[in-house]
């Protein structure tokens, strides 16, 4: 698949990030990011994060974080992590992103870390449109608003959707107020 202008789409676009209790973890179409909040002062040998295939494990200062069985296979050989500015980033490749329904709910298959249905729908809805950029190289999809009904999902409805979005930001209002 070409790759040309991807990055620059993510740039201009931005991502839909799914918060835990740890950090975040997003997805795009080829690969799932993982990042992790760190103590300060941690060091690169006080972290361990095994990965394989279709399980990932990590610890933190001898604290596992989170582990389990990924809801879909990754490229364990080609995934990475790196300790950037008290911040634990893990990179993903996913194994069979040519799929074309190849979107994972949640970061661990038992549904651990699962994103509310609004950042999943977003979600959704921001893979739609990096596989668009994808087929269509020479042109810019940043700012495209799809017509495809999200809302005639299973569980979804204009209503529903509308609910979510309010729940969202309300949950955002709390975690930024509580942060500062």
């Amino acid at each position: 698949m070409p790759q040309d202008g991807l990055s620059f789409f993510d740039e201009k676009r931005g991502t839909v990030k799914a918060k835990t209790d740890w950090g975040y973890w997003w997805q795009t179409v080829q690969e799932v990011h993982v990042q992790v909040n760190l103590p300060e002062g941690t060091k690169s040998k006080e972290i361990k994060v095994d990965i394989k295939p279709n399980y990932i494990k990590c610890d933190v200062k001898g604290k596992t974080i989170f582990e389990g069985p990924f809801p879909r296979t990754v490229h364990a050989e080609e995934s990475v992590w790196t300790l950037e500015d008290g911040v634990l980033c893990i990179l993903l490749p996913k194994a069979d992103y040519s799929v074309k329904e190849d979107m994972w709910e949640s970061l661990i298959a038992d549904g651990v870390f699962q994103p509310d249905p609004w950042t999943l729908h977003e979600m959704r809805k921001d893979l739609d449109l990096e596989r668009f950029q994808i087929e269509n190289p020479g042109m810019d999809f940043s700012k495209a608003k799809l017509s495809k009904n999200y809302d005639k999902l299973p569980g979804w409805s204009n209503e529903r959707l509308a609910e979510l979005k309010k729940k969202s930001e309300e949950v955002a209002d709390k975690i930024g107020t509580s942060e500062s």
